[in-house]
C-alpha cells in the first residue's frame, strides 16, 4: 500500500502540493472551457471539450516537470516542444478551399494555439496572465461579425 501512495504522490512534496495541482488543473480546464464554449456557440469543429483538454494537457506537462525538479532550461524546452506540436495540431484544421485565397480554420489554428499558451501559463502558476489572455481570447473570437463586415466592404470596394 505504500507503494501505490508513493506513486499516486510523486511529484508533489506535500498536501499544500497537491492543493497547487488541484487548483492549477482546474483552473486549466476552466479557462479552456471558456474559449471552448466561444468556438462551440458558433459551430467550430474544435469546441468545447477539444480547447478544455488543451489547456489541461500543457498545464499537466508543465506541472509534470516542475513536479519532478526540473530546472527552467529544461521546462523551457519542453515549453517549446508544447508550442511547436500544437502548432503541427492546428496546420491539420486548416483547409486551402480554392484557388482564390480561401482558406478555413486558421482561426481554429490559432485558437487551439492560444489555449495551449493559457495552459502553459496556468501550469506555470501565472494564473492572473492566463485570465487576463483568457479574456482577450474570447474577445478576439468574438469580433467575427466585425471581420465579416469589414471583407465585404471590401469586396465591394474591389468589384
Amino acid at each position: 500500500m505504500e507503494i501505490l501512495w508513493h506513486e499516486l504522490t510523486a511529484g508533489m512534496a506535500d498536501r499544500g502540493h497537491l492543493a497547487i495541482v488541484l487548483l492549477r488543473t482546474i483552473t486549466a480546464v476552466i479557462l479552456g472551457g471558456i474559449v471552448g464554449v466561444q468556438r462551440e456557440k458558433v459551430g467550430k469543429p474544435a469546441g468545447l471539450r477539444t480547447h478544455m483538454l488543451v489547456s489541461l494537457g500543457t498545464a499537466v506537462v508543465v506541472l509534470s516537470c516542475q513536479g519532478v525538479g526540473m530546472e527552467m532550461d529544461g521546462l523551457s524546452r519542453v515549453i517549446q516542444g508544447i508550442v511547436t506540436g500544437i502548432g503541427f495540431v492546428g496546420a491539420g484544421t486548416i483547409l486551402k478551399l480554392t484557388d482564390h485565397r480561401e482558406i478555413q480554420g486558421l482561426t481554429t489554428a490559432t485558437g487551439l494555439w492560444m489555449t495551449a499558451a493559457i495552459g502553459v501559463a496556468v501550469g506555470l502558476g501565472a494564473l492572473g496572465i492566463a485570465v487576463i489572455a483568457t479574456l482577450l481570447t474570447v474577445i478576439v473570437l468574438s469580433l467575427q461579425g466585425l471581420e465579416e463586415a469589414l471583407n465585404k466592404k471590401s469586396k465591394e470596394k474591389g468589384n
